[in-house]
């Protein structure tokens, strides 16, 4: 469909730090190997995305979701014939900079950081990561990650004018990321909406009904499915909604991106680049229905008194441990804000409680 946007990887502005290319693995599948083979990559394993695993061990956890949004994004390259291995590498890498404690621990981590004339955003903190925190190469620092994926880390959702950030001069402020990193962010959101819709079924904090009530394209996928399988349980009804309802997304994502491309006229992905906005969009339809899903997320689950809770005790615990490592960084972390910072938002939800527990025993 769209294989004339197709980023070809020996269009690469390559490395930081030249290497000489591999007998059998292209530049972007080298960077998709090197990302999963980090630490900060297995920590995405235990490390919260909506739901603490108390409840259930059945919730997404940030490793699982990361595997979903790849699959999601990798099927829409397939199916617009862009680069799947740059894709993918994007996708596998866009969750690394995340703190324990979902998005309670960005909120808290930046907000410690302001104090300092600072920043926390967990897409500049995975730059961070393959730039320099992963030491596993004795010829580089970090993971020496080609420019487009370094590129996607920070721009695959949001702009970057220039001067904004200098310290992200060299990443083409003002244009926009290829095509395949502007998959990355919508691939996140179909991903989010059904997980997080699933797993608060699990939580017992929602009912198909109620969602369909609030959100009528649903309502349509669960009604037909009711007189489809009238023996079914309700469990497996759900399931089928949301199964049904993911490829609703994702369908209405390619078809979208497809009628923007069309619109826009454009030729190449140079000029995709240069584009005044992006190429990747939902459907109108599916839009609406992302929206509305995110409204009734934001009210039912993330809201909740359970999730507050948590999130009240998380935030607290953090402000807590950040303030006791920046009196008493010796043999932990450096001295500096920016140490501590790192040091927290590189821990896993269990290790942070554990050395929490360790610090304040008594």
């Amino acid at each position: 469909m769209l294989g004339h946007l197709r980023f070809p990887v020996e269009a690469s502005r390559g490395r930081r730090y030249p290497e000489p290319g591999h007998a059998y693995r292209n530049a972007f599948q080298r960077d998709r190997d090197r990302i999963i083979h980090t630490r900060a990559f297995r920590r995405l394993e235990n490390k919260t995305q909506v739901f603490a695993p108390g409840i259930s061990d059945h919730f997404r956890n940030r490793l699982t979701h990361t595997i979903e949004v790849s699959q999601i994004a990798r099927t829409v390259a397939n199916v617009l014939g862009l680069n799947e291995d740059l894709t993918e590498s994007l996708a596998l890498v866009h969750d690394v900079g995340h703190p324990p404690f979902a998005h309670a621990g960005e909120e808290a981590l930046d907000r410690q950081m302001r104090r300092f004339g600072e920043r926390f955003d967990h897409n500049l903190q995975a730059l961070r990561i393959v730039e320099s925190l992963e030491q596993r190469y004795p010829r580089f620092a970090g993971l020496n990650l080609t420019f487009e994926v370094r590129e996607g880390i920070v721009k695959h959702s949001r702009e970057i004018a220039p001067g904004e950030l200098p310290e992200l001069d060299e990443y083409l402020p003002g244009l926009r990321p290829p095509l395949e990193a502007q998959l990355i962010d919508l691939a996140d959101e179909v991903a989010y909406n059904a997980a997080d819709l699933d797993d608060a079924y699990e939580a017992g904090l929602l009912t198909p009904d109620r969602i369909a009530d609030a959100v009528p394209v649903y309502a349509d996928l669960l009604d037909t499915i009711e007189t489809q399988f009238p023996g079914a349980t309700e469990r497996e009804r759900f399931q089928e909604s949301v199964r049904q309802l993911i490829d609703d997304q994702v369908s209405g994502f390619i078809q979208g991106t497809v009628d923007a491309v069309n619109a826009a006229g454009v030729k190449d992905f140079e000029a995709a680049r240069h584009y005044p906005s992006r190429l990747a969009r939902f459907s109108p339809e599916v839009r609406s229905t992302s929206l509305q899903l995110k409204r009734f997320l934001l009210t039912n689950v993330y809201s909740s008194d359970a999730l507050e809770q948590d999130r009240r005790q998380s935030i607290a615990k953090l402000d807590r441990m950040f303030e006791y490592l920046l009196e008493h960084p010796e043999g932990v972390c450096g001295p500096e804000p920016r140490d501590v910072c790192n040091f927290i938002a590189g821990m896993t939800d269990r290790y942070f409680l554990r050395l929490y527990d360790t610090l304040f025993a008594s």
